[in-house]
């Protein structure tokens, strides 16, 4: 009777963990094809990567923070640059529709040196580089390792010093092999894109996400296995990789300018660019009163002219 019974109860988890495979392949299909790559694939060193290009004048690239993808950056700031500027937005490695490299999660350096060739590939040798949050750390990365690649350096909410605080549950989780194979296929099966999209009020609070960010942002990108996964190993990964890089910012010497919401509680101004702004020779702090999180969206008009003023300073206008 055990034998029957250990028979039996093997089946029925092989069926719903079939099921659940099956569902989440499904549900990762249709946000696929309802949020196709904006822009094109490049065959970086054998790695795609996905750039959207727009506009024409100096060159800027834009790179998007943790979760994210392209449509971060395109919803309302390269918009605005691309009436005075060439603007390059990429996907980072295992994000949106760019290629994982690294099986234990891509470190800032890597990324930034994968992108810096991939916008070299698109003719931009020395482009003005933007990054938020996580992109902002990815950002630093590119001007401490290729110093002779960029003109200037733009930081928008960067995670820049080396914190006290624990990784949350759910990257922890995610970051190991036993949680892409037995965590991440559930969320991506059963947690409804409508509330993802409801999160995403956390991550602009005190703000809310603007009408028709989800609906541009595309969440079934976001709660892709391959994809959670990827960036929960690099979140995983990354006080340890700003811990290191720190004390190189001092050798960064293009105009850098820094754009932080004072209401910011994902990547507090006091902790973050107030320190920053030290450790950066010439650097200039623009603080945004009551902006959280996403100013990149919600104050990209403020984020574009920080751009305008590291452009002038570089010399590009």
């Amino acid at each position: 009777m055990v034998a029957k019974f250990l028979i039996t109860l093997c089946l029925a988890l092989s069926l719903v963990a079939g099921a659940v495979v099956w569902r989440s392949a499904s549900r990762e299909a249709i946000a696929e094809a309802t949020y196709p790559p904006e822009g094109q694939i490049l065959d970086v060193d054998g790695n795609a990567i996905h750039a959207v290009v727009s506009g024409k004048g100096p060159d800027v690239v834009l790179i998007h923070g943790s979760s994210g993808n392209t449509r971060d950056m395109t919803f309302a700031l390269a918009p605005i640059l691309a009436g005075s500027y060439r603007v390059i937005v990429f996907d980072r490695p295992g994000l949106g529709y760019s290629e994982s490299f690294n099986p234990d999660g891509e470190t800032i350096v890597e990324q930034a040196t994968i992108l810096q060739k991939a916008a070299e590939l698109l003719g931009a040798e020395k482009p003005i580089v933007a990054g938020q949050s996580y992109g902002g750390s990815v950002a630093l990365a590119w001007a401490v390792t290729r110093p002779n690649n960029l003109s200037g350096l733009v930081l928008i909410a960067p995670a820049a010093i080396p914190w006290e605080t624990p990784l949350d549950a759910f990257n922890t989780i995610g970051a190991t092999a036993a949680g892409r194979t037995l965590v991440l296929p559930l969320i991506t099966a059963f947690v409804p894109d409508w509330y993802v999209a409801q999160a995403l009020d956390k991550v602009f609070a005190p703000q809310i996400a603007p009408d028709g960010y989800a609906d541009h942002f595309g969440p079934g990108l976001t709660s892709r296995r391959a994809s959670m996964h990827a960036n929960a190993k690099q979140r995983a990964n990354l006080l340890a990789e700003v811990t290191e890089l720190q004390p190189r910012y001092k050798e960064i010497n293009v105009p850098t300018e820094i754009v932080h919401g004072t209401a910011d509680a994902t990547v507090g101004l006091g902790w973050h660019s107030d320190r920053l702004i030290e450790q950066i020779p010439g650097a200039e702090l623009i603080e945004l009163e009551g902006i959280g999180h996403m100013p990149q969206v919600v104050a990209a008009p403020e984020v574009a002219a920080a751009i305008d003023r590291a452009a002038d300073r570089a010399g590009l206008r």
